[in-house]
């Protein structure tokens, strides 16, 4: 076996693993393994035309995931009302499991200029600012996603 062979052959079985963990489920699931059982034989995904903001996609491994490239979630119930497999129910309704955090480096407002663009899109008011500038997330962010793509530096991050 060559050099190559052996590490892409090494690398194979973690490329489907990184595409699963890299998944934001929605707000209505309370088992990941449905995902990865009901969720793939769900051949409609009912969920993903139910969703106002059309941030529901599915992967390659026929699961859902969430992206905030467009827009965030309201938490408005459409998916998990939907969902008729059972994976998105209303009893499970809770925070996107991901943590939103900004990038000081790469944020206008860290940098002293005056940027509110974060601000004005969150629901929650979860974003606090240092007099004019140094904007911080507080306890209160909801993890929606409304944020991030209004942010003209892409310094507002969503972490797994």
């Amino acid at each position: 076996m060559q050099r190559r062979e052996l590490f892409s052959s090494l690398a194979k079985p973690f490329s489907k693993k990184d595409v699963q963990e890299n998944a934001i489920r929605p707000p209505y699931f309370s088992d990941e393994n449905l995902f990865f059982t009901n969720c793939i034989e769900c051949k409609d995904k009912p969920c993903v035309t139910a969703c106002e903001e059309n941030i529901i996609k599915v992967l390659n491994d026929g699961t859902v995931t969430l992206d905030f490239i467009s827009s965030g979630c309201t938490y408005c119930d459409m998916c998990a009302n939907a969902c008729s497999n059972g994976v998105l129910a209303l009893e499970n309704k809770k925070e996107i499991d991901v943590k939103i955090e900004i990038d000081v480096l790469s944020c206008l407002a860290w940098q002293n200029t005056m940027c509110f663009s974060c601000k004005d899109p969150c629901l929650d008011d979860a974003i606090e600012f240092l007099g004019l500038f140094r904007p911080s997330i507080t306890q209160s962010c909801t993890s929606c996603g409304f944020c991030v793509k209004v942010c003209p530096t892409n310094a507002i991050k969503v972490i797994l």
